[in-house]
């Protein structure tokens, strides 16, 4: 039995789980991705730029709202499109991972990110097309509503997948089973 002076001095999270948590996962060595370059997970790499764009297209369209310029119109139709190119190059890799490693179907975070995932393409989709005609007149109010929408669970996706790489070590550098440790 471990006491709580051992319990923490190991490297395991020091947050409580929000879903779950099985403690083997902790001195297993981890699950490799299954796209990856070199052993280099790409998954973590492709989801930086669908962020960055659709959290730039929130800015964007405030920036729209505030003055009114169609410069800020455009920029939110260009980052929205381009998050959406990069999200569905992201969502590919994290889907490989999700149907060729069991021990993500098995864990409710695993579900969670892949379901708030596809809900965030899907909303893109919407938000891109909406815009496609006449970018200004498409952010108020409903273009800004949808970025908005996309930027929340963008970041409560963010904390799933951190739970997967960090609590659950999945899509890590490691020899791990990809069924359960």
């Amino acid at each position: 039995m471990e006491t709580t002076e051992q319990r923490a001095s190991t490297p395991f999270p020091n947050i409580p789980p929000v879903i779950e948590s099985d403690d083997r996962e902790y001195h297993d060595p981890g699950v490799p991705s299954t796209v990856s370059i070199a052993g280099h997970p790409l998954h973590p790499l492709t989801v930086i730029f669908p962020i960055a764009f659709l959290a730039a297209a929130l800015g964007s369209d405030f920036a729209y709202w505030l003055t009114r310029d169609f410069f800020w119109a455009r920029a939110s139709l260009w980052l929205v499109g381009l998050g959406l190119v990069g999200g569905v190059v992201a969502a590919l890799t994290g889907m490989s991972d999700f149907l060729q490693i069991e021990r993500v179907r098995k864990r409710n975070a695993g579900w969670a990110h892949m379901i708030l995932n596809v809900s965030i393409l899907v909303l893109t989709v919407f938000n891109f097309i909406l815009r496609l005609g006449d970018p200004a007149s498409a952010i108020l109010p409903w273009g800004l509503i949808l970025s908005l929408i996309v930027g929340t669970l963008t970041s409560i996706s963010g904390w799933f997948g951190a739970e997967l790489s960090y609590r659950h070590k999945i899509g890590v550098v490691g020899a791990g089973s990809r069924r359960y440790p």
